[in-house]
């Protein structure tokens, strides 16, 4: 339970920290004034002001924010706008969508140096063998007998040369697959009940089962293609996640909360180094693209709102602005409810 807690901690504080430092530094770089640079949420462990600017962090690692002067956001503050040079509302578009962009671009960018230094230190993963990495413990798998270092030859009568065999044939499979694996050169039987999970708007059968990953040597163009590839395939996936949701055939049980983030947390921290980096990659991407998305609160909403005004070339009064935040913060609450709850639910049920 320490490690959890700590290693989420680790976690969020670090992303939360880097995107927020993104929206400070690209602030300060276009010349405006930043008020608050704030990580976690009350009580507050320390507070400091250096010039202008007021530093603060929390004990509770689950957000963070960045005030700027002028600027209607999270704090919900529509006083503030005088027409003063360093204020947000007396920059132009570009600089604004700079600004609001920067948290994501600090999440891509963290992602891709941690991902790049992983794939030239240990080098890039490939699974090629039918070769079982792990059968994880209270699973069907394990509890047939299967182990890690177990080889599969063979799955109801079809023959298994490589891990995409396995994947294609259990995921087809009824409610028990015949398996065939080699252990120790003799060849055992088992019969595996499978398990059915959600896969989009339809389900897929598993057992419980990983395979043997083995790496190999990566140079600098390599791990590089490699770290940027990841974090396109993961955005594509996210982005392919929020499509099901609006149209109806994706589930909010999917999604991970702040307790489901914890558990993985702890469980990559308790794997190694290397798995807890990797991890801290994927979230900050996860971190990065949740943020860009049109949506009020999040800066991709504030990026709408800017576009709009440009658009128009007038400013959105300051009251709408604080109506649209609002209801953008409901809406993320209940989402929090709701995803929270989930995971507590698979936190009961093992």
């Amino acid at each position: 339970m320490l490690i959890t807690i700590l290693s989420f901690a680790l976690v969020a504080g670090i992303i939360i920290t880097i995107h927020e430092f993104g929206h400070f530094i690209a602030a300060r770089l276009t010349g405006m004034r930043v008020k608050k640079f704030s990580i976690g949420f009350p009580p507050r462990l320390f507070t400091r002001k250096y010039g202008d600017t007021e530093f603060s962090v929390s004990w509770i690692p689950l957000g963070g924010f960045v005030q700027i002067a002028g600027m209607v956001d999270e704090s919900l503050d529509g006083e503030g706008i005088t027409g003063a040079p360093d204020e947000f509302m007396s920059k132009n578009a570009a600089q604004k969508i700079f600004v609001l962009s920067a948290g994501v671009i600090m999440n891509y960018v963290t992602a891709i140096l941690i991902l790049f230094g992983l794939t030239l230190a240990v080098g890039i993963p490939e699974v090629e063998s039918p070769l079982i990495g792990e059968a994880v413990e209270g699973r069907p798998a394990a509890t047939s007998g299967l182990a890690a270092g177990d080889r599969i030859i063979e799955i109801d009568g079809r023959s298994i040369s490589t891990w995409q065999d396995v994947v294609e044939t259990i995921t087809a499979a009824g409610d028990t697959v015949h398996l065939v694996a080699e252990r120790d050169g003799k060849s055992r039987p088992f019969a595996i009940p499978t398990e059915s999970v959600p896969a989009g708007d339809s389900t897929r059968r598993v057992i419980g089962i990983s395979p043997q990953v083995e790496f190999r040597a990566a140079g600098l163009g390599e791990a590089g293609s490699s770290a940027v590839i990841f974090c396109w395939n993961t955005t594509k996936n996210l982005g392919q996640f929020v499509g099901d949701l609006v149209t109806g055939t994706g589930s909010l049980s999917q999604l991970s909360g702040p307790v489901g983030v914890a558990q993985l947390s702890g469980r990559s921290a308790r794997q190694g180094a290397g798995e807890f980096l990797f991890f801290i990659a994927f979230v900050s991407v996860s971190i990065g693209f949740l943020n860009i998305l049109p949506f009020p609160v999040l800066d991709g909403g504030h990026i709408v709102i800017v576009l709009i005004e440009a658009l128009i070339r007038r400013p959105i009064p300051s009251r709408a602005k604080i109506v649209i935040q609002q209801a953008g913060m409901i809406a993320l609450l209940m989402l929090f409810v709701v995803v929270s709850y989930h995971d507590i639910v698979r936190l009961i049920g093992g």
